[in-house]
């Protein structure tokens, strides 16, 4: 019984560390992000994402990263995840708009849009920003 016991302690304890690093490994890339540390950031997001596959954050983060970086296949296909993970997560429906109209693709940033002025709260301002600016580009 004793064993039984020490053996359940000792597991909490393992088990506690590991999920305290888990949730260690995003509140260091963001400040890391925050540093202007990019590549020490990624790294942290990924770790994260082994761990948390399906925390959209660290997909979010990475898509600044790699905006910053100027790797639009990468900050597209992060910024896809997360509103696969989110449907409703704004501010990843509006990068991807932003994005798809840096390429040109205005039917798609037009989709976009509309889809979060639909659901928008806090990102209402921007999308009507985002708008404009499509339907002026469209009309050259």
């Amino acid at each position: 019984m004793i064993k039984k016991i020490s053996v359940f302690i000792i597991f909490s304890f393992f088990l506690q560390n590991i999920l305290f690093a888990k949730s260690q490994y995003l509140q260091e890339g963001i400040s890391l992000f925050n540093e202007k540390r990019f590549e020490d950031a990624k790294f942290k997001f990924e770790q994260d994402i082994v761990f948390n596959p399906k925390r959209e954050l660290s997909y979010l983060y990475l898509s600044k990263i790699f905006n910053k970086q100027d790797k639009n296949d990468l900050e597209e296909q992060n910024l896809k995840t997360v509103v696969l993970l989110n449907p409703k997560n704004e501010e990843a429906i509006y990068y991807l708009a932003k994005l798809k109209l840096k390429n040109s693709d205005y039917k798609k940033s037009k989709e976009l849009i509309k889809k979060l002025n639909f659901i928008c709260k806090d990102f209402c301002s921007k999308s009507d920003k985002l708008k404009i600016e499509i339907e002026n580009l469209s009309k050259q």
